[in-house]
């Protein structure tokens, strides 16, 4: 435990110098929710919540979207970037437990998504008005729980699944941002929605995850709100995702990028 508190302290502390970061995980989101109460008002329409006005509708969403690109992109990025550069290497010939390390990231990017959904939620209420009831407060903390292990899990398994960074960065954005425009997050689905866009949203994690925070934040439900299935199927990509990282993981760089540096170090014919 001693050693994961402090790898969580100090992916921490790699995080918080890394403005560019900092900034898409946290800013950026935030920058979206000024933006859209700006364009579209703050005036009350049907959502899948029933009518409510469009800060309520865009608060949690915004703020799910923000947890996951902190556990699913933050994790998956760093560990392929820490790979590729030989780090994840010399970490495994350490005294530190792999599971610490692990662990320690894993941590470290839930601590960010909640520090990240806290500044969302509070900007709503003091800004805007959205409403948050303190007896279902519970249901928003479980549902931010099941919802960032899952997606720290799914980080995991795109870090097993891409090999190098040049490939999990465009993996992680061509998969997260059209998830969140099929999954209710910047886009608000109505009747005239086509019903496989609908359906198609249903299969992935990030609709669930939105609907699951934005209902126990929804004025018009009633406590304590908490949407068991929604988690349930959170709870699967869980699953999916700790078993693809568990078969795929490798601490060693990809062969191709050994055999690159090699070639660099070796003293060119005169």
């Amino acid at each position: 435990m001693r050693s994961l508190w402090r790898g969580a302290r100090h992916q921490n502390r790699i995080f918080w110098r890394t403005p560019v970061a900092a900034f898409f995980t946290l800013v950026f989101p935030i920058l979206m929710l000024v933006l859209f109460t700006a364009i579209f008002g703050n005036d009350a329409f049907d959502t899948v919540y029933g009518r409510v006005n469009s800060s309520q509708f865009y608060t949690p969403g915004l703020a799910v979207f923000a947890a996951a690109s902190s556990t699913y992109t933050g994790i998956g990025i760093n560990l392929a970037s820490r790979r590729e550069l030989g780090i994840l290497k010399r970490v495994r010939g350490t005294p530190m437990p792999r599971r610490a390390y692990l662990g320690g990231v894993v941590l470290s990017a839930v601590w960010i998504a909640a520090l990240g959904v806290t500044a969302m939620v509070v900007l709503g209420v003091v800004a805007y008005g959205v409403n948050v009831e303190a007896a279902k407060v519970p249901a928003m903390l479980l549902s931010f729980g099941v919802g960032s292990a899952s997606f720290a899990a799914l980080g995991l398994a795109l870090a097993s699944l891409a090999r190098s960074v040049s490939m999990a960065v465009p993996i992680a954005n061509a998969t997260l941002l059209p998830m969140a425009f099929i999954s209710n997050i910047f886009v608000p689905f109505g009747s005239e929605t086509p019903g496989w866009l609908d359906l198609l949203g249903d299969i992935f994690p990030l609709k669930h995850f939105g609907l699951a925070f934005g209902e126990a934040m929804n004025p018009l439900s009633s406590a304590p709100a908490v949407e068991w299935h929604r988690l349930g199927v959170l709870v699967l990509w869980l699953a999916a995702g700790a078993a693809v990282a568990a078969w795929r993981f490798s601490w060693d760089p990809p062969v191709t990028a050994g055999r690159t540096s090699r070639r660099r170090t070796r003293p060119e014919p005169i």
